[in-house]
């Protein structure tokens, strides 16, 4: 079915005029031509501990501005401003965006990081072909964004517990409400000092509800993209689960009631198996799971320290409760940018609550993976997945 999709993706493609398909693959914009416009007056730095997520944002912003006729523009960072978009603006009325959400750090030594910026880039360029959007050169839009932070570096709190948020989003601006790819778009980059993801804090267990009868995504669907259209229809199945008493949700899919998502992270659970093995797994990218760069650092480090099984296969209900019910689950938690790792307390389905065990003093697992990840994003621990910005 993938390679059937991809055909027909190219077909459709080819379909289009020649016109839209070369500028559409047409030689990107260059970091190298970015001109800067300072801001006359800068806000002042909000204090670090007094952050919440998503809330403040800096002196500046970048824009990088396409059309069909003239292909990609010269690269501008300036003052942070609203946005003035035609009333017919594709986005708007068909979702024809994208967005990515990344993280800046100041480290121990006061200097500036990214964590895995790349891996960002090329799921925002699949995003882009995905949603039939100009594509670009990956490495020019990491220099573009690398501009921002230099420029805007004193945003970047002064503290071992907050980073910046960076959010590059992609939009088309055709105004035109014909149901068709975008003759101009917009890639805009706004970045954002932030404290814990959740009120409750970094890492306090959350409660989930699962309901089979809510979905976040479908095979043969765009689960696998960063895509506002993800994100907008889940608001009320969360409402729904504060009503039922939860916090977030885990996401199910299809008759078997495969376990995929657990609010807008993905999920890991550790336990020890029906072969008797310690195994930590997390459901495939098999076209329902965002590929988070989150998810895959735990992979990797998983791999790396060797000590368990490491799986990433399909999971259904059926199969974690009677973990759970048997006493071989050990934890399950979340991961995502913007929360790290997020241990899971419990979960309500079918009108029954299903406890997940807690050690006295804590997730082990979790609290490994956070204190390993972020040793490396604030440069306690040196590390090729952290390069140096500032």
């Amino acid at each position: 079915m993938a390679a059937l999709r991809t055909a027909l993706h190219g077909r459709l493609l080819q379909a289009l005029p020649f016109s839209f398909r070369s500028l559409r693959c047409a030689s990107s914009f260059k970091a190298a031509d970015l001109t800067v416009e300072r801001c006359t007056e800068c806000k002042p730095k909000p204090d670090p501990s007094t952050l919440v997520f998503g809330k403040q944002f800096s002196d500046h912003m970048l824009t990088i501005n396409w059309s069909e006729k003239d292909g990609w523009e010269v690269p501008q960072i300036k003052p942070f401003q609203n946005l003035s978009l035609h009333p017919a603006t594709s986005a708007l009325h068909y979702s024809i965006e994208l967005f990515e959400g990344m993280k800046a750090f100041r480290g121990v030594d006061n200097h500036i990081r990214l964590f895995r910026p790349m891996m960002n880039m090329d799921r925002m360029h699949r995003s882009a072909d995905r949603s039939c959007l100009p594509l670009f050169d990956k490495g020019e839009m990491l220099e573009c964004i690398k501009k921002l932070l230099e420029v805007e570096q004193e945003w970047v709190p002064h503290s071992l517990s907050s980073s910046l948020y960076i959010r590059p989003t992609f939009i088309a601006t055709e105004p035109s409400l014909g149901v068709s790819p975008p003759g101009r778009a917009m890639i805009f980059v706004i970045i954002s000092p932030v404290g814990p993801y959740f009120a409750t804090g970094s890492f306090n267990p959350v409660s989930l509800l699962a309901d089979p009868a809510f979905v976040r995504a479908w095979k043969g669907g765009v689960g696998a993209y960063k895509m506002g259209g993800n994100y907008g229809p889940t608001i009320s199945v969360q409402k729904e689960a504060v009503k039922r008493g939860c916090q977030q949700v885990l996401w199910l899919y299809g008759e078997q009631e495969e376990i995929t998502e657990v609010g807008t992270m993905n999920l890991f659970i550790y336990w020890t198996n029906e072969q008797g093995e310690k195994e930590l797994v997390t459901p495939p990218l098999d076209g329902i799971i965002l590929p988070g760069v989150t998810r895959q650092s735990l992979l990797d480090l998983a791999r790396g320290w060797g000590e368990f099984k490491v799986t990433e296969r399909k999971l259904n209900m059926k199969d974690l409760l009677g973990a759970l019910e048997s006493g071989r689950v050990m934890e399950v938690f979340g991961a995502g940018t913007a929360c790290v790792v997020c241990p899971v307390g419990s979960l309500l389905y079918k009108d029954k609550t299903y406890e997940v065990p807690m050690q006295q003093d804590g997730p082990d697992l979790a609290k490994r993976f956070f204190k390993e990840l972020t040793d490396i994003q604030y440069g306690r621990t040196p590390s090729d997945w952290a390069p140096l910005v500032v």
